[in-house]
């Protein structure tokens, strides 16, 4: 066998609508995965639970705002190109992105904590022309704006403490409200969800490149993505008791995952609500207040990447102040988990279902998790493939595997993105013929479970988050005192991995490095903080900095960066935090 699929098949999914139009319109969208059959008891609930203050936001609230926002954009705005959203998790936050395509328009997501370059970047990549901005990140927004060519009329405020709104803004309710009291200025037709673009959502790529490259995202990935998990969960469909049934009406799960991040925007969000559960949507993450939240609003779904689950595992003392005995599902995606993580999760959850899933920004999201026959995933493996998916292996010696031949993981899905945007070079040398070269060293075993083993590409995974060694490197490059610099992961507990710099420095700089270790500190805390000025916080050099009088190149001069972490594994395991 070359090519390893699942036997369940998907249902005809509408291509002709939006995302909006799916998610907030399509009466009966549930029966694609009960073979027609209507479901029974879908009884009315909050879809969003505002975690700070308990508010509760129904469908008909959320069609509402959608609406008189789309209506007030399509009025005061030409949103020819992208919309940015900086911002943490906000309640208004899916509605922002529902407005936004139901007048036809692309959002792309930027994490909240980039620095002003990192997101001026991210505004030229798109070519962005409006920015909806949390208040906690409007002065970055309000630089990059002006960076950009961007007039500050173009720069919109999510709603926070009216005591602390900002003057000279426009706010989103106030923008909701002016579309609420206009005639509609726009038509939601049909529209090809194929190739229509909804997300631009930035990833490094599976070569490391120094810049981020935006995939490009297309209505119809969502939609098929949300769906392989409903079909690969069984949600709807009577396959187990109730109180057994892993996805149920009414359950409530945490939104600790940032929106903005493909894992959060797909599985925890927009998956989550088709299975018509509610919501709790936490601005910012904080392991004694997610505690809380689930003794609070009683959560039964936890949707997390390994940092979380070594909290758990960590401190355990916190855990007996809070009930917890609500969870019932825990799925972890972004990174594997070790055995002895696994089987500590399972002591503190002994009831819950946990597993883990596997998938990327250009696959639009996950391609594997646990089985449904199963309480417990295999620790270490990345579960099923989901229906429609199917998976290659590609051995060193150039042919396609078997059964436990490990080698470079492929996937053809129908949620497979259309390639990286504005990028023909990048796109050429991850999406071919239709599959996604994912830089992933896997085997697939008899039972059709996949195992994700070692990353073949360069990028690392810190807390989840790709980040480019060659990116890090160009900044470092940046430094006074700096001749030359390769940038290496390295195991750490909480992070997964963390960057650790090897650095040349120059002559003058080396003099002063060696003439006592203060001195040799201080230019490795310099070298620390110029990153640290310049990049978000996962991106910071938490391994550290080491001064090597060369780099390893081969005769080309490419880096030889295994060399290097090799070196990096007898070196101390970093305690910092990030």
């Amino acid at each position: 066998m070359n090519i390893f699929e699942t036997t369940e098949t998907l249902p005809a999914v509408p291509d002709n609508l939006s995302i909006p139009q799916f998610f907030l319109d399509y009466q009966g969208n549930e029966q694609l995965v009960t073979n027609g059959q209507p479901v029974q008891g879908l009884e009315p609930n909050p879809w969003f639970i505002e975690e700070r203050t308990g508010r509760k936001i129904g469908l008909s609230e959320i069609r509402r705002r959608s609406f008189g926002l789309a209506n007030a954009i399509s009025i005061r705005y030409n949103i020819a190109s992208a919309v940015l959203i900086f911002s943490r998790n906000h309640v208004d936050y899916p509605i922002a992105i529902w407005a936004v395509h139901r007048v036809g328009g692309i959002v792309s997501g930027a994490n909240p904590d980039f620095v002003s370059n990192e997101l001026l970047y991210q505004i030229q990549v798109c070519n962005a022309k409006l920015i909806l901005v949390h208040l906690d990140a409007l002065e970055t927004a309000v630089t990059a704006a002006r960076s950009a060519g961007i007039t500050l009329d173009r720069v919109i405020v999510f709603d926070v403490d009216s005591k602390n709104a900002p003057k000279g803004f426009q706010t989103v309710s106030n923008l909701v409200w002016e579309g609420l009291n206009q005639p509609s200025n726009f038509v939601e037709s049909r529209i090809d969800a194929r190739t229509k673009l909804a997300f631009l959502s930035f990833s490094s790529g599976t070569t490391g490149k120094p810049k981020a490259s935006a995939v490009a995202i297309p209505h119809f990935s969502v939609i098929i993505n949300v769906i392989q998990m409903a079909i690969h969960f069984k949600v709807f469909q009577e396959s187990a008791p109730w109180h057994e049934r892993r996805f149920r009406p009414g359950d409530i799960a945490i939104g600790v995952l940032p929106i903005y991040h493909i894992y959060g925007l797909i599985l925890n969000l927009h998956f989550i609500l088709y299975s018509r559960m509610s919501l709790v949507l936490v601005e910012k993450f904080n392991f004694v207040d997610m505690l809380r939240n689930i003794d609070r609003y009683r959560i039964s779904h936890l949707m997390l990447v390994p940092p979380h689950i070594v909290l758990f595992c960590k401190q355990t003392e916190l855990l007996k102040d809070y009930a917890l005995d609500s969870v019932r599902f825990i799925m972890v995606g972004a990174a594997p988990l070790s055995n002895e993580v696994n089987n500590q999760l399972f002591n503190i959850f002994p009831e819950a279902h946990i597993g883990q899933a596997y998938g990327m920004t250009e696959t639009c999201t996950s391609v594997s998790a646990f089985p449904i026959s199963k309480k417990r995933g295999s620790a270490g493996s990345a579960g099923l493939l989901k229906p429609g998916v199917r998976a290659r292996i590609l051995k060193e010696d150039g042919t396609f595997g078997t059964f436990d031949e490990p080698g470079e993981l492929y996937i053809w899905s129908p949620s497979n993105a259309l390639g990286y945007y504005n990028n023909e070079q990048a796109t050429r040398e991850t999406f071919i013929d239709g599959w996604v070269r994912t830089g992933d060293e896997a085997k697939i075993d008899r039972n059709m479970e996949l195992w994700i083993m070692d990353r073949m590409k360069e990028i690392m995974k810190v807390r989840g988050f790709q980040v480019a060694p060659a990116e890090l490197e160009g900044c470092i490059l940046d430094h006074p005192d700096v001749n030359d610099a390769c940038v290496v992961g390295i195991p750490d507990d909480y992070s997964g991995e963390v960057p650790l710099a090897f650095v040349v420095l120059k002559t003058e700089a080396t003099q002063r490095a060696v003439s006592s270790i203060e001195e040799s500190a201080k230019v490795k805390a310099s070298i620390q903080k110029h990153v640290s000025d310049n990049k978000v916080c996962y991106k910071r050099l938490a391994g550290g900095v080491e001064i090597v009088s060369t780099i390893p190149k081969n005769p080309s001069g490419k880096l030889l960066r295994r060399v290097l972490r090799e070196k990096a594994k007898a070196l101390k395991k970093p305690t910092t935090k990030l």
